[in-house]
């Protein structure tokens, strides 16, 4: 196809609106074909969300077969469809604790603007309507809606776009390599964290907070996994204010750490867990926020005084994705893909940790099928995210998709893929690094 300028306004793209994108047209497995016939690798699935893979027949078959009964019936004014019901029926018997209702969404980001209304509407029904402010992570992604883009902890959502900050407080990112916690021992850096998350309360005013969101493993802040005892301490100052606690399991949800949820894998006493990606394998848009026995029926207390729980969207429940989420949930259960994950983990781990003190490598980390490079580019000579980009660009060439935050390459990939399939994926990184780092160009640079 000849080269053109897209007319698509694409996410995350102001460096490339004049140039075409990169057109993937076909897939299957955990490969993906582009416009011009190349196939490649999936490292990402997608957008960490392919869990299943491509072209799964059964879910197209679910689509398909929903599509030709009712392709479409709302949730509002207590009228909805037989398969949302369903589906809130399947998420609660699975949830990782006593759920009191299961609201449904499009996205990730509108999960998480659910799940933060939901808390300052679960304050307001307790009499607390001042309870509105919401603490995330500085390095934290909940999406970029507009109080999801303002709990997100990362500069270029909030640039140019006013969004409302004065209601969300920045927690420190529980980093081990953040430079404010350099020489200090796993249990010390807890410690101090601990102690800037009590005086960030303090300081704003623990009568003020309505919650806390995390990820259980901070995805798009670069990968990172919070040091031992963190949640467990965490959940202790929380509850001695009576703040809300929001697991944003987005990506983490259905399988992809080993465990259904990783909130059963960190030990975690959410209040709300906010899922999507995997729980339709991302073959339709649609999320689920769940929400905790006590939170819910506040909720429905709240609702009696006013008259309505004003909060919905036309396409809450659509019955084809939540089809199509509930053949998803009988296949990761069928096929048991947490354990899958957990028997094919070792191969990526293995893979990963031969990157160890190699040469321009700051760290390397990975649980369950995520895993993640940090390269320093300062040390070769490169301006910080140059790196990361140049090994994107080796891996494309080598027929490997991958993503990288900054300098931090992440691997995602569906969670159908076989342990000699992990070993074709970290063969081809492990090239892919060596065409950058190997490179004349680059040691000129250095």
């Amino acid at each position: 196809m000849p080269e053109a300028i897209s007319h698509m306004l694409e996410p995350h793209s102001a460096l490339y609106l004049d140039t075409r994108p990169h057109v993937i047209t076909e897939g299957s497995g955990i490969e993906v074909r582009d416009e011009d016939g190349q196939s490649f690798v999936d490292g990402v699935a997608g957008l960490w969300s392919v869990t299943l893979g491509y072209s799964e027949p059964r879910l197209v078959e679910a689509a398909t077969r929903q599509m030709n009964k009712l392709p479409f019936y709302g949730s509002f004014n207590h009228r909805t469809n037989d398969v949302a019901l369903a589906l809130a029926a399947d998420l609660v018997d699975i949830a990782p604790i006593p759920m009191g209702k299961v609201f449904f969404g499009n996205s990730g980001s509108d999960a998480n603007d659910s799940a933060i209304k939901f808390a300052r509407y679960y304050h307001w029904s307790q009499g607390r309507p001042e309870r509105r402010k919401i603490i995330s992570h500085s390095c934290g992604y909940h999406g970029t809606t507009l109080a999801a883009g303002s709990a997100t902890g990362l500069p270029h959502i909030h640039h140019g776009f006013g969004l409302d900050t004065g209601d969300f407080l920045s927690a420190h990112c529980p980093n081990p390599l953040h430079p404010s916690s350099r020489g200090m021992s796993e249990s010390e850096q807890v410690d101090w964290l601990m102690e800037d998350f009590e005086n960030l309360i303090e300081e704003a005013g623990p009568e003020t907070v309505a919650a806390f969101i995390s990820e259980p493993i901070l995805g798009a802040g670069g990968l990172i996994i919070p040091p031992a005892g963190y949640f467990a301490r965490l959940q202790e100052i929380l509850a001695r204010h009576d703040i809300l606690f929001i697991a944003d399991e987005v990506i983490t949800g259905y399988g992809r750490t080993g465990s259904m949820f990783a909130t059963t894998e960190f030990g975690l006493s959410p209040d709300i867990i906010t899922t999507a990606k995997g729980l339709s394998s991302s073959y339709l848009p649609i999320s689920a926020t769940l929400v905790g026995e006590r939170v819910s029926a506040a909720l429905a207390e709240g609702s009696k005084q006013i008259g309505t729980f004003g909060h919905g969207f036309t396409y809450s429940g659509h019955p084809v994705p939540a089809a199509v989420a509930r053949e998803t949930l009988a296949i990761v259960r069928e096929r048991d893909i947490p354990g899958h994950v957990r028997d094919v983990a070792p191969h990526l781990a293995r893979g990963l940790d031969k990157f160890r003190g190699s040469e321009a490598v700051r760290d390397v980390r990975g649980h369950g099928l995520l895993g993640g490079v940090e390269f320093d580019a300062a040390a070769v000579g490169r301006e910080p995210g140059q790196l990361g980009q140049a090994v994107l660009r080796a891996a494309k060439e080598r027929g490997l998709l991958l993503r990288a935050m900054g300098d931090t390459v992440v691997f995602a990939p569906p969670l159908i893929i076989t342990g000699e399939q992990i070993d074709d994926l970290m063969e081809r990184f492990t090239a892919a690094y060596h065409d950058v780092v190997d490179s004349p160009r680059l040691r000129q640079a250095a």
